[in-house]
């Protein structure tokens, strides 16, 4: 089994041919991670500014808010590395993805036919893979510095001043992540599919990954002179 396949991944015959993409467990992980970080940013961005403190009303007020915070961000890191484990041999960096990053107008542009044959992911989706990856360490590690309740006694205030620091920089970044990832995910037409019903179409991995799709139904490209 190469690293772009992961246990599941098969083709199932049919009219249409469908394609497994992600399993029951896989998908369940995916959506209590994107719930997590929902449910953080918005109680995160509430107790960041008090133009947004009426968020806290979702959380039945400004202690419950502050209180379930940092909880929640436990729950991302867990569900989020357990999909890391998963998935991270499969995120590795390729020469292809310089190839597929120099013709980014074609990716745009829906030109398919000009771009190369890709693994399981391509660039963008290894890029938000890698960035969600850091991104949640810092926060962790940044939130448990600035987590009074249970670990202000060991950060000094001078180092709890730039953890808030981090920590609100490094949300914002993470929640344009976010809406990158959803937008490229509405905007391929196709992809909400995988991580709703867990399969994608025959026609989908070809046109986005097929390379994937070869080495699931064991064939491999054939050269000029072959």
């Amino acid at each position: 089994m190469t690293e772009r396949i992961q246990p599941g991944d098969a083709i199932r015959p049919g009219k249409p041919v469908t394609v497994n993409r992600y399993g029951p467990a896989a998908r369940a992980n995916h959506w209590i991670t994107a719930t997590s970080l929902i449910l953080l940013a918005i109680s995160g961005l509430a107790l960041f500014t008090p133009s947004l403190y009426f968020l806290t009303a979702l959380f039945g007020g400004g202690q419950n808010t502050r209180a379930f915070h940092p909880w929640i961000g436990v729950v991302l890191f867990l569900s989020f590395f357990v999909f890391f484990f998963q998935l991270w041999r499969a995120n590795l960096p390729e020469k292809v993805d310089v190839i597929w990053l120099s013709k980014f107008r074609d990716v745009i542009g829906g030109n398919e036919e000009r771009l190369p044959e890709l693994g399981k992911y391509n660039a963008g989706q290894k890029f938000i893979f890698w960035s969600m990856t850091a991104l949640i360490l810092v926060l962790i590690a940044s939130g448990i510095a600035i987590w009074e309740e249970y670990f202000a006694g060991y950060f000094s205030i001078p180092l709890r001043r730039v953890a808030v620091l981090v920590h609100a920089i490094s949300a914002v970044l993470i929640i344009c992540i976010f809406i990158l990832h959803v937008y490229a995910a509405i905007w391929t037409r196709g992809t909400l599919r995988a991580m709703t019903r867990g399969t994608v179409t025959g026609g989908w991995a070809w046109r986005h990954h097929r390379k994937w799709l070869r080495e699931l139904a064991g064939q491999r490209p054939r050269g000029p002179a072959e």
